[in-house]
């Protein structure tokens, strides 16, 4: 029930599945929110720039720790291990409960793409095809988001190409649209795009199944954000040069609307086809480092240890990947997309709180930038809507208060034990 899982990735593999993440969910999904949020095109790069600034020095915490610890779950096993049982449990259910939520939303947009009529049903349908993917080994995994990177940073150059050079493109449109959200619009924007970032963690969740964990994961993060970064500045220069911040901030589908103000009709369908397969990607991996923490949980305790069972052939842990399968399958077919996003922004940002809280006590060399990526995380976490706040302060609080009951369970058992 316990046994390890096979290490058979590599920097490059271990990069591109964190660009799955982080591509698909940050382009297609959290540019418009962050425009309306933040009121203009300045304060948009602003909020963009703030969130990468984040998401790098999480990025960091999380390289050094899971270099210390190369197994699966993430912060979870950084939180256990650094701060106490109970954090890593904390850090653990956040991230479970919060990209559970991002699986669904996740799903629904490919849902909206491909067959808006029926996006709860093509979403089921997505996310129980990924889950057969996940099944069969995570070496396929990573080739299939292999695959599914190279034709979305092809779609994202033809929609970057195609705005910068058409004749309606005017990089004036950065300053002259909107108002301005002021500094809780930029904080507000920063949170909603820090969602996109995210994925670097999904390289972190899989150390156990890295080879040369402490040499490749160090090097892997870092490189998939600044890939990331890259590509957002572009493509969110090109869109505000043609849209502007108010028209971005209204849009739907924020990259199809440009190619169309572009005068480029025909990438509108493409630019359809590549916000679906960038959703895909995205789910992919999000079940994907899902699993690998509650496998992690159950061998713990904190879930039922049927779910730390590894599959003797395929070596992955095949009863915790079914199990969040059919959990995210249910959730997509009965929320919408906007909560789904909301809340699992909260849960994230918790998440990394705790990572940087863990790697304040390695040395005090990395304690500067572990103090400043926890008190991002609190700020953005709480700039996020009221309701998204109250949502996930509140799923928070159920689990800390089932680990309490648990705990407690256990104190009296062993009271009776020595009694």
């Amino acid at each position: 029930m316990t046994q390890e899982l096979r290490r058979s990735l590599g920097v490059f593999d271990a990069v591109v599945i964190g660009l799955g993440s982080m591509v698909g969910a940050g382009v297609f999904v959290a540019l418009a929110p962050a425009a309306a949020a933040a009121g203009s095109g300045r304060l948009l790069l602003l909020g963009l720039g703030l969130a990468a600034v984040v998401a790098y020095g999480n990025a960091m915490a999380s390289a050094r720790l899971a270099a210390r610890y190369p197994a699966s779950g993430g912060t979870y096993v950084y939180g256990r291990e650094r701060l106490g049982p109970f954090w890593g449990y904390l850090a653990g259910w956040a991230f479970v409960v919060g990209k559970t939520a991002s699986c669904a939303a996740m799903a629904l947009t490919v849902g909206a793409y491909v067959w808006p009529e029926q996006a709860h049903a093509v979403a089921v349908a997505a996310v129980v095809a990924l889950t057969a993917v996940n099944y069969g080994g995570v070496q396929k995994s990573a080739w299939l988001t292999r695959a599914i990177v190279a034709v979305v940073l092809a779609v994202l150059t033809a929609v970057v190409v195609s705005s910068l050079t058409s004749a309606s493109a005017d990089l004036g449109r950065l300053g002259s649209d909107g108002s301005g959200g002021g500094a809780a619009g930029v904080l507000q924007a920063a949170g909603l795009l820090f969602f996109a970032f995210a994925g670097y963690a999904r390289i972190a969740t899989l150390g156990e199944e890295v080879r040369d964990p402490a040499r490749t994961i160090p090097r892997a993060i870092p490189m998939a954000l600044g890939i990331t970064l890259v590509v957002y500045v572009c493509v969110a220069l090109a869109v505000l040069s043609v849209l502007g911040v108010a028209e971005l901030g209204r849009a739907t589908a924020p990259l199809a609307d440009a190619a169309r103000a572009a005068g480029a009709e025909w990438l509108v369908p493409v630019v359809r086809v590549g916000a679906a397969v960038a959703a895909l990607g995205s789910l992919l991996a999000l079940i994907l480092g899902v699993s690998r923490t509650t496998l992690a949980m159950a061998r713990d305790g904190h879930l039922p240890r049927t779910l730390a069972a590894v599959h003797p052939r395929f070596q992955v842990p095949h009863h915790a990947e079914l199990a969040v399968g059919l959990v995210v399958a249910v959730v997509a077919a009965t929320v919408d997309v906007r909560g789904a996003i909301g809340f699992s922004s909260f849960g994230v940002l918790v998440y990394y709180a705790i990572a940087n809280a863990s790697a304040w006590t390695l040395s005090s060399r990395w304690r500067a930038p572990a103090a400043c990526g926890f008190a991002g995380c609190l700020v953005l976490a709480f700039a996020l809507p009221l309701s998204s706040v109250l949502a996930g302060a509140g799923v928070l609080a159920v689990g800390a208060a089932a680990y309490a009951v648990r705990a407690g369970s256990r104190e009296r058992g062993g009271r009776q034990g020595h009694g």
